[in-house]
C-alpha cells in the first residue's frame, strides 16, 4: 500500500471515520498524538440517522466545530412531539423549558455531509486519513492489540502497527465480532423502510424543525418524521423484525405503504409531497459490548437507527479520547486504562434505553405519565435532550417503573474494563 513510507507509525490507529471515529481521531491528533484513521468508504456517503440530540453540543463544541454547525443549513430541531396511533398530538417537548441555555437547541443534519464535515476536521487536526481502506483483522500479540491487516481498493494488503487499535466501525463490529463480546437485546430487536420527500408538510415558527414521532395503530410500530435541509424530509417506520420483516408481498414498497396506510398522523403531512428516493430497508439490532476496552484496544458505539445514536457515538469517542490519552501518557494502555470511562458511559447509555423500553411499552404515553408525575417533566425532557451525563435522573425510572416494565441494567464485565 503505497503513500505511507515516510511517516512515522501512528501510536493509535482508528477503525471506521463515521462520527464516532472522527471524533475521536480529532480529539488524540489535536493532542499531539498520532493517529491514523482508515474506512473502507468514500466520503460523502449514505447513512441514515439525521436527528441530533441537543447533549451532543458539548462535544461539538470542545471538537471545535460548533460555529459551524451554527453557520449551517441544517434546520434547528428545538423540540420533540409525539403522535398516538389515533392521531391525537402531544404537547411538544421544548428543549429549552428543561434549560434555557443555547445548547437546548441542536440540529436535523444530512449524515452525509455532517459525517463529511466531521472527517475534514479530523484530518485538519492532524489525523491521517486513508478511505478506501478495508481492515481485515486486528491483530495481537496474545491478549495485546497491535495492530491491523487491512486492504485497499487495488487488493494490496499491508500490516499496521499501533499502541492502540480503536474499533469504530458500528454495526459491523469488527473487535466486538472477533472477541465475541456482543449481547443483543431481545426486545430492541427491529428494523425500519424508510424515505425520503420534497415538499411535504413542516410545522411554523420555533417547530419546524421539530422531530415527530407518529405511533401507527399497530402495537411497537412508529414513525419518524425529520425534517431536513433542501425543503426535504426524512421518513421510516421502526418495527419488530418480525413484523417489519415477515415475508409480506410486495417488498419493502408495499409494506412501507401498508404502515403508512396505518399511521393517520402521517397521511396528511406527506400527500402533497415527492418521494425524492427508493425505500430501503435497515435492520437494528440493540447490544452492549461486555468489554469496551482491553489491552492496547478500545471500543466506541453508533445505534443506527435511534436518534440517540450519534449522540451515543460521540459521548463515546470523548470519553474513550480521554482514557486513551490518559494511557499514553502513563506509558500504560492496558484493558484497566483504556476502558476508565467504561462504568460512567455504560450508565448513560443505560439510561436511554430505559427510556425506549417505555416508549415500546404498549399503551404507554408520556402525556399519561406526566398527569400522574408532574414533577419528573424537566427528567423526562432532560433525558430526550440526551442530559444523562450531566444530570442525575435516576429518580424517574422509579416513576417510569410503576406505568412500564424497564430493563435490567446491562454492567460491563467486572473482571475486566
Amino acid at each position: 500500500m503505497s503513500g505511507s513510507s515516510h511517516r512515522a507509525a501512528p501510536e493509535v490507529l482508528v477503525v471506521g471515520a463515521g462520527p464516532a471515529g472522527s471524533a475521536v481521531a480529532a480529539l488524540l491528533a489535536r493532542a499531539g498524538r498520532r493517529v491514523l484513521l482508515l474506512d473502507r468508504e468514500r466520503f460523502p456517503r449514505f447513512r441514515i440517522g439525521e436527528s441530533l440530540m441537543p447533549a451532543t453540543y458539548w462535544t461539538l463544541e470542545r471538537l471545535g466545530v460548533l460555529e459551524r454547525m451554527k453557520a449551517s443549513h441544517f434546520p434547528k430541531k428545538c423540540s420533540v412531539q409525539f403522535y398516538s396511533g389515533s392521531g391525537q398530538s402531544s404537547l411538544p417537548f421544548y428543549f429549552s423549558h428543561a434549560d434555557p441555555h443555547e445548547s437546548s437547541q441542536t440540529w436535523q443534519v444530512d449524515r452525509a455531509e455532517f459525517d463529511s464535515m466531521l472527517l475534514d476536521h479530523a484530518r485538519a487536526c492532524g489525523a491521517e486519513v486513508r478511505l478506501g481502506v478495508a481492515v481485515r483483522d486486528v491483530r495481537f500479540d496474545g491478549a495485546r492489540a497491535v495492530g491491523v491487516t487491512c486492504e485497499d481498493e487495488s487488493g494490496a494488503r499491508q500490516e499496521i502497527e499501533a499502541r492502540v487499535v480503536v474499533d469504530a466501525s458500528g454495526q459491523s463490529g469488527l473487535l466486538s465480532r472477533k472477541l465475541r463480546l456482543k449481547d443483543e437485546d431481545p426486545v430492541l430487536r427491529h428494523a425500519a423502510a424508510f424515505t425520503r420527500y420534497r415538499g411535504a408538510v413542516r410545522d411554523a415558527g420555533i417547530d419546524e424543525g421539530a422531530t415527530l414521532v407518529l405511533r401507527t395503530a399497530h402495537p411497537r410500530t412508529w414513525f419518524w418524521y425529520i425534517p431536513l435541509p433542501d425543503d426535504q424530509v426524512s421518513v421510516g417506520v421502526v418495527a419488530p423484525i418480525d413484523r417489519l420483516l415477515s415475508g409480506r408481498g410486495g417488498g419493502p414498497r408495499a409494506i412501507y405503504d401498508e404502515e403508512v396506510a396505518a399511521c393517520p398522523a402521517l397521511g396528511p403531512r406527506i400527500r402533497r409531497a415527492v418521494e425524492v428516493m427508493d425505500v430501503m430497508v435497515l435492520r437494528d439490532f440493540s447490544y452492549i459490548s461486555r468489554r469496551i476496552a482491553g489491552d492496547g484496544w478500545a471500543l466506541v458505539f453508533l445505534d443506527p437507527i435511534y436518534s440517540t445514536g450519534v449522540f451515543l457515538a460521540l459521548c463515546s469517542a470523548e470519553l474513550a479520547a480521554d482514557s486513551i490519552l490518559d494511557g499514553l501518557a502513563a506509558g500504560d494502555v492496558s484493558a484497566a486504562r483504556l476502558g476508565r470511562h467504561g462504568p460512567e458511559y455504560v450508565a448513560g447509555m443505560e439510561a436511554m434505553r430505559k427510556l425506549v423500553y417505555a416508549f415500546y411499552t404498549p399503551e404507554f404515553s408520556f402525556a399519561r405519565f406526566l398527569a400522574r408525575y408532574p414533577d419528573c417533566q424537566r427528567a423526562v425532557v432532560d433525558l430526550l435532550m440526551g442530559n444523562v451525563f450531566r444530570r442525575p435522573v435516576d429518580g424517574l425510572f422509579e416513576a417510569l417503573g410503576t406505568m412500564c416494565e424497564l430493563p435490567e441494567a446491562r454492567t460491563l464485565d467486572p473482571h475486566v474494563a
